[in-house]
């Protein structure tokens, strides 16, 4: 039992003790290969997603934490590999032992209405969040661990929390988005997921003889300096047509027919940028998800869940980012998001293989990562319960911050992204982009650049 509180908020959960859940039938027993896309060290983390349901009179007397861990079971008959446990092979290569042993559940109870904790708004950062999705000591590890962990808690008011964390390295949120809608259609009594599951993950290694043929500024090596900054916030930013409005204003007209991702993409880095205070020749870098499962030909398999994406990066110095008009930001983002082909998703599997046990990876130091899960359906997974009130990642990951569909107070629906900073830089995130969605003669602040390292 734990009692929990926020500054608006205090409510009491009881969990009952961890287990394993199975998959309902027997399922082979073998060795499974990641992709060279996979196994990188980048996604050697675990990934945190949650979603929120109302009370649904017509469920009345079914529970969604026995409903939902029968339907876990069979759709870990077709997903067995998440049931199975990492181990690395030559070179530090991961791959899966498909042992069948099963995914960590928890089942818990809140004293709290979804409304108490604000149905009308939900967006992170959520109050009391490390105990809605608790972390099983010695849980997270990567080798021999279980693959996903899930809390089911149901509410007082007949609604409930769905929420998981899932080992970043065997799916992307494509992946994941698919499993949950398998499960909710095995709940809603389907016979078999609509979509198959396709491993095929040898379609996203390197090319024999590896060979690095592109640019890859993602994995510059840079210096890395220490953060010392333990006063981090994290905090939402809604932005709904109003918004995106605003900011479409900003750019000359040959541009105004860029991606919303972009024109987003494009303000959040230059407006974290500038609340950083970095040197003015600090080297900056705006890393995009782009999903590559189009980019082959042909495409990669309908069913693919492993992670089929690359983050091609944007760079630049901090005083040309915050010296510039917007429509700079907005072209150096386009360019690094063109620039993704088959050849270049290649040459990044190369260049992990090459590297080998040293592990490439992104550099934290002045870098911003943008991933757009506004379109995977979240919200849409329904174990028969209806469709989420909310439905997505739970915070932003350090210099990670991902587009989230939500609803404001006024049930308009649009994008919420949450961002993770120190706390003084945070209150100059906040104040420059209220200036670029509030004034129309909008003037981006003078940078007062100090040599700083970068959260």
């Amino acid at each position: 039992m734990a009692k929990l509180s926020s500054s608006s908020l205090a409510f009491t959960v009881q969990r009952r003790e961890p287990e394993l859940v199975c998959p309902a039938e027997p399922t082979p027993r073998e060795h499974k290969l990641l992709s060279d896309i996979d196994d990188q060290e980048t996604l050697r983390f675990q990934i945190p997603f949650i979603q929120f349901y109302h009370r649904n009179p017509s469920m009345q007397g079914k529970d969604p934490v026995k409903v939902i861990r029968e339907a876990l079971a069979k759709a870990l008959v077709f997903y067995y590999p998440y049931a199975g446990r990492l181990w690395e092979g030559h070179n530090g290569k991961l791959m899966v032992d498909c042992t069948g042993e099963g995914i960590l559940f928890i089942e818990a109870d809140a004293d709290v209405t979804l409304d108490e904790i604000g149905s009308d708004a939900l967006q992170p950062p959520f109050p009391c969040f490390d105990e809605l999705l608790y972390d099983v000591p010695d849980s997270d590890g990567m080798q021999n661990r279980p693959l996903m962990l899930i809390q089911i808690t149901r509410l007082k008011c007949g609604g409930f929390i769905f929420a998981l964390r899932l080992n970043h390295v065997i799916s992307d949120g494509t992946g994941i988005a698919q499993f949950m809608s398998a499960v909710a259609e095995l709940a809603r009594g389907c016979a078999t997921p609509t979509t198959p599951p396709v491993w095929e993950r040898h379609l996203l290694n390197a090319n024999d003889p590896p060979r690095v043929t592109c640019k890859h500024n993602e994995y510059d090596e840079v210096e890395e300096v220490v953060n010392l900054s333990d006063n981090m916030v994290e905090r939402s930013f809604f932005f709904g047509g109003n918004e995106i409005s605003s900011l479409y204003k900003l750019l000359p007209l040959h541009l105004h027919r860029c991606s919303r991702f972009e024109l987003l993409t494009a303000s959040l880095w230059r407006c974290r940028t500038l609340a950083l205070n970095l040197n003015p020749n600090e080297e900056v870098r705006m890393m995009c998800c782009a999903n590559v499962r189009s980019k082959f030909n042909p495409p990669l398999p309908s069913g693919y869940y492993g992670n089929a994406f690359v983050f091609p990066a944007a760079k630049t110095t901090a005083g040309q980012l915050c010296g510039n008009p917007l429509e700079y930001a907005v072209e150096l983002v386009k360019e690094a998001k063109a620039s993704v082909t088959e050849e270049y998703v290649k040459s990044v599997a190369s260049l992990m293989v090459i590297n080998g046990k040293k592990r490439v990876k992104f550099p934290m130091r002045g870098s911003y990562l943008i991933s757009d899960l506004k379109h995977m359906g979240y919200r849409d997974v329904d174990f028969g319960w209806g469709k989420a009130e909310f439905g997505g990642l739970a915070k932003a990951i350090g210099p990670i911050s991902f587009i989230i569909s939500a609803k404001d107070k006024k049930g308009q629906v649009g994008a919420v992204v949450p961002v993770c900073l120190p706390a003084p830089a945070m209150e100059r995130f906040a104040k420059e982009l209220d200036k670029m969605l509030i004034h129309p003669t909008y003037e981006i602040s003078k940078p007062n650049f100090i040599n700083i390292a970068s959260a």
